[in-house]
């Protein structure tokens, strides 16, 4: 039977078990006097010898840790809001989910205070999921006027507080997007449609608008029972130790 995929494992006699996998692919392994030695193509390598980190064979790879965070074993709702690592570094956190919901943050999110790092967590760029709070029925368009870069959707009823200028702005039942927001009234919205792959809403659509995924907080989005995150240190040479992350859940 052909192996499709390569894996590298480590047993333990502690454990008695196999309790690692390793992303690099050796010929032959041993450990010897306090080092660990491989076998790659005839040669010979000394591992943890220099400051390089993640580089194998001479394939350079990046760190990336995956953590599950249910401070309340039970099946509780939470509302998973911030992030906070214990490092000499922020990381890239790429995905983090519960059984409902996405988000990311990037290391230029992290700001340092008392020695560790903090972000909020922010939903994916680009993502649209209509059964968030941030999306919301506004009613269908009574009448559409102006140019695509200024096209103005009148409403019967007021519009209230929910928007902002930014939010993004969809149309028909299947949600087609128009553009954003660049100004509103009690009854009216601006919006900028001038991108030649959007709609221009007719009298009749119904309108929806959509929080930007980027700039809101997923205080109640990112929700569920139980929250699992991948951190990934591009790793240019240094080492950077991710000593513990925790996420802040509130209900």
């Amino acid at each position: 039977m052909a192996i499709e995929t390569l894996q590298t494992l480590s047993y333990s006699d502690g454990s008695k078990g196999w309790p690692s996998f390793y992303t690099f692919y050796p010929d032959f392994m041993i450990g010897m006097n306090s080092y660990f030695y491989s076998f790659k193509g005839g040669n010979l390598y000394q591992h943890n010898t220099n400051s390089l980190r993640n580089n194998y064979y001479g394939i350079q790879g990046t760190s990336s840790i995956t953590s599950v965070f249910n401070p309340k074993p039970t099946l509780d709702i939470k509302l998973f809001k911030t992030l906070s690592l214990e490092s000499d570094d922020s990381w890239t956190v790429s995905d983090l989910h519960t059984d409902l919901n996405s988000g990311s943050m990037a290391s230029a999110y992290f700001e340092k205070k008392e020695g560790e790092w903090f972000t909020y967590i922010r939903s994916k760029a680009d993502t649209v999921n209509w059964n968030f709070r941030s999306a919301n029925g506004l009613g269908s368009a009574t009448a559409v006027a102006g140019a695509a870069n200024a096209t103005v959707i009148t409403f019967t009823e007021p519009l209230g507080s929910i928007l902002s200028v930014g939010d993004a702005i969809y149309a028909k039942t299947t949600p087609e997007l128009v553009g954003s927001i660049t100004s509103m009234t009690a009854n009216t919205l601006t919006v900028d449609a001038s991108d030649p792959n959007a709609y221009i809403p007719v009298q009749g659509d119904f309108i929806m608008s959509y929080k930007n995924s980027i700039a809101e907080e997923t205080l109640s989005d990112d929700s569920g029972p139980f929250a699992a995150a991948t951190g990934i240190n591009g790793c240019d040479g240094l080492p950077s130790h991710f000593l513990c992350a925790g996420i802040c859940a509130g209900r």
